[in-house]
This record gives C-alpha cells, sequence and structure tokens, in this order.
C-alpha cells in the first residue's frame, strides 16, 4: 500500500461507515410486539437491588410486583414495547429503564465505547506502522567525528601536566 494520503483515505471511510452502521443500528424499530419478559428485561426494579423487574430476587418484592401488573395492564391496552417503555418512562423517570435510549444526549452512552474503541486501534496500527518503517531505514551507526582542540583544551591539557599530584 502506498505511504501517504491514499491511506489515511481508507481509514476515514471506514470511520464513516463504522459510524454509519451504528446510527442506523439506533434507528431500527421493530415491528413485532415484545413479549412479557422482554419488557420486565427492559425496566429497573426500583426497590434498590439494582436489577431489572424480571430477575429482582426478592420474595414478594414491593416494586416488582407492582410493576408487573402495570406491564400486564398496559400490554392488554394493545400498546407496543415502546409506548409502554415511553408510558414507564414518563410516570418513573428515565431511572425505571433498564438502558439509556438511543436519542438525544443518550446517544452518547451508545456510541462513545466504539469511538474510543475504534481510535485505539487507529492510534495502535499508526504506532505499530511507524516503528516497522523505523526498523527497516534504520541510520548505520558511526563513528565519532574527531573535534578540532579549543583554546581551553590547549590549557588544560598544559595545567595536567605540570600537575604534581
Amino acid at each position: 500500500m502506498p505511504r501517504g494520503r491514499p491511506q489515511w483515505r481508507w481509514l476515514l471511510a471506514g470511520a464513516f461507515v463504522v459510524a454509519a452502521a451504528l446510527i442506523g443500528a439506533a434507528q431500527v424499530r421493530s415491528a413485532v410486539p415484545a413479549s412479557f419478559q422482554e419488557l420486565e428485561e427492559s425496566l429497573t426494579c426500583q426497590c434498590g437491588c439494582g436489577l431489572t423487574v424480571g430477575s429482582c430476587n426478592h420474595l414478594q418484592c414491593d416494586s416488582a410486583m407492582p410493576l408487573r401488573a402495570e406491564i400486564r395492564g398496559q400490554m392488554e391496552t394493545g400498546k407496543d414495547k415502546d409506548a409502554i417503555l415511553t408510558y414507564f418512562s414518563g410516570k418513573y423517570g428515565e431511572k425505571i429503564l433498564s438502558s439509556p435510549t438511543a436519542s438525544g444526549f443518550n446517544i452518547l452512552a451508545w456510541v462513545t465505547p466504539f469511538v474510543l474503541l475504534g481510535l485505539g486501534g487507529v492510534f495502535l496500527g499508526v504506532t505499530m506502522m511507524r516503528w516497522t518503517v523505523r526498523r527497516r531505514v534504520a541510520p548505520e551507526p558511526t563513528a565519532p567525528q574527531p573535534r578540532a582542540p579549543s583554546p581551553y583544551d590547549k590549557i588544560l591539557e598544559k595545567d595536567l601536566k605540570n600537575f604534581d599530584g
């Protein structure tokens, strides 16, 4: 591969393709209605356990039991997953969602890890290419060139000869 601009063009093109794929994946909506278990896993239990409503391990949990009943009630109205999650988010705040929404400022929570991973890979690749180029073009060691004596060297030499040490 030629050195210089063409290499950076390929890296830039690859970065744009990855960014477009991530944005496209974040905007995909499923038309299939959500199952009860899927909705339970999309909501965080509010009892303080830090688990989802579906995996809360407290028997007769004061938060999970009413939330499950509320999920069933919302499903009976015929709403899809997004509408049900919007309902819960509006009622309890965004903290009830087990994963941040892929819109607005929250898109950073989805995109930042991939961007940082990509930048790290680019940095690593560029660093490795520089190392290999330096090894190929390593200069040959040269012998030190003798320098012309300065007036101070002559004075130092004279003093060393006269030293009685």
